[in-house]
């Protein structure tokens, strides 16, 4: 059941000075809060709802991390939405995933674990399903590119193939690789499946000289290095 939202002026009600774009111009991006943003994005409203109304309303029933997470059809069947403004939202959640990954050869060095769950934490973070990936790194722990998807859905040792996860590192040349993967309910406490595997790709790097640095598992907007506890690492 959608949750109630107060009444908010529209754009147009709003003093000058107030208004998300103007504010936008004058002080930044960052002075805004989120609900003014998708304000922006929506620009106007449908249906007798102002666009500050339908922002907030969105993140009152999804979240952030939700209304990322919401499909095409989910988003054009909220009131106050159609095609062209659910086509405006998915647009600029994909251009902040996309960003995440952007700029390949400003190559960021991985010093600790936080390094690297920085660079995947936004974008597997919202994901619905579970995916296992590998940040490939060279002899400096440089990151060489994006993560390496190797496979969606539960982490499973009967299922899973050693080969097929260091396959791109071996085809990169890579001297190490640091393995992530998350969970959908946000929760990144690691499972006794998780450590046995990650048991099994650590001692599988060993036999391929392709050391592994570390193992993440990324929650909501939270991270555990399997590493920094000891679990899957001699």
């Amino acid at each position: 059941m959608a949750t109630p939202v107060e009444y908010l002026p529209t754009i147009k009600e709003m003093p000058a000075s107030e208004r998300p774009r103007e504010r936008l111009q004058a002080y930044g991006a960052g002075a805004l809060s989120t609900g003014e943003l998708i304000a922006i994005l929506l620009r106007t409203g449908m249906e007798g709802q102002s666009a500050v109304n339908i922002g907030s309303r969105l993140l009152k029933d999804f979240g952030l991390a939700g209304l990322a997470r919401c499909s095409f059809d989910q988003l054009v069947n909220e009131k106050g939405l159609g095609p062209a403004k659910a086509a405006q939202l998915q647009a600029a959640f994909e251009l902040g995933r996309r960003l995440l990954t952007a700029a390949p050869d400003e190559r960021t060095q991985i010093r600790c674990p936080a390094d690297a769950a920085n660079l995947v934490l936004s974008e597997m973070s919202v994901l619905q399903q579970e995916h296992l990936c590998t940040l490939l790194l060279d002899t400096k722990n440089r990151v060489t590119g994006p993560r390496r998807e190797i496979y969606v859905g539960s982490l499973n040792t009967s299922l899973i193939r050693v080969g097929e996860l260091f396959r791109p590192a071996i085809h990169a040349n890579c001297a190490a690789i640091i393995v992530v993967h998350n969970h959908p309910s946000g929760d990144p406490t690691p499972s006794p499946e998780d450590v046995a595997v990650t048991r099994q790709i650590v001692e599988a790097g060993k036999l391929l000289d392709i050391e592994v640095l570390d193992h993440l598992i990324i929650g909501w907007q939270r991270w555990i290095s399997l590493k920094e506890r000891g679990l899957g690492f001699s």
